[in-house]
């Protein structure tokens, strides 16, 4: 069998790990149809079909996924070598995964994640689909659920709620419209709820929440947020109440055999007091301005 290029396996976990070629061709640079000849192309040389082809996305078959572990394993070996020939003395990394919107959080906090006396440096992976510690791909990860995973650590960070939110002072004549996140990407639970529950007044799609929240302060339509970014943005408010059956508890996440590691333990820590002191803004405590 011809030997394959490392370049066509970093391909397939993207298309892995994104469900489907589109959001792949965002994280990648290349176009849907670019990948899904050079998908075909590695089925045909290993002589397994990895994925099962629909139009909701791309979904691993049971060869795909034993590849996938396979890759994981390969691919964090690699960055633990990249990352020892390119760092600095003394300096380690720590990866953080985690979701969009707590991303969009730490991002405005990161000076008590990381002083300038600290001599690690920090990485963050931003995606809706859940944080992957198994094989050490992360260091820490930020979960809606408690992992069942053996080899994992946790600790619990208090709850999220989300709730509908429009354009401060904005109204319309009849029905209101939405805005949701497409189906391909619409991979958490208050990502799928618009389609589920007022798909007949969806009026316009993006593929990535940030772009769903730019639509709502616009004034576009009625979108899901979860309430500390809907109710610390003086531009929106709140359409009724919090969303019961979309609140759920937070998890910090860590593999058990890296959980005490010097830098990691205090980026979690540190996390975890970040976390604590917005406890009542992530639930969702913070009145409604509108009902």
């Amino acid at each position: 069998m011809k030997d394959i290029a490392w370049d066509a396996y970093q391909l397939f976990l993207a298309v892995a790990r994104q469900g489907g070629l589109t959001a792949a061709a965002e994280v990648t640079g290349l176009s849907a149809a670019t990948l899904g000849r050079r998908m075909v192309e590695l089925e045909q040389a290993l002589g397994r079909e990895l994925f099962l082809r629909s139009q909701t996305g791309y979904r691993l078959t049971g060869d795909g996924s034993q590849l996938l572990e396979h890759l994981i394993e390969l691919e964090a070996g690699s960055k633990r070598v990249e990352e020892w020939r390119r760092g600095k003395a003394g300096q380690s990394l720590v990866r953080i995964s985690l979701g969009t919107w707590i991303a969009w959080l730490l991002c405005q906090n990161m000076s008590v994640i990381r002083t300038p006396r600290d001599e690690f440096r920090i990485d963050l992976h931003v995606a809706e689909q859940r944080a992957r510690l198994a094989h050490r791909e992360s260091d820490i990860g930020i979960r809606a659920f408690e992992p069942e995973e053996p080899n994992l650590a946790a600790i619990q960070a208090g709850e999220v709620a989300y709730a509908a939110y429009r354009a401060r002072n904005r109204d319309w004549i009849g029905p209101e419209p939405w805005i949701a996140v497409d189906d391909e990407n619409a991979v958490s639970a208050y990502l799928r709820w618009p389609r589920q529950n007022a798909s007949e007044r969806i009026v316009a799609t993006v593929n990535r929440p940030r772009s769903l929240r730019d639509l709502v302060r616009a004034g576009a339509g009625l979108g899901v947020l979860p309430c500390f970014v809907g109710d610390l943005d003086p531009t929106l408010e709140r359409v009724g109440e919090d969303i019961p059956e979309l609140r759920h508890r937070q998890w910090i996440v860590m593999n058990n055999d890296d959980r005490h590691r010097t830098d990691i333990r205090l980026v979690a820590n540190r996390l975890e007091k970040l976390l604590k002191s917005h406890r009542d803004i992530l639930a969702g405590k913070r009145p409604s301005t509108r009902g």
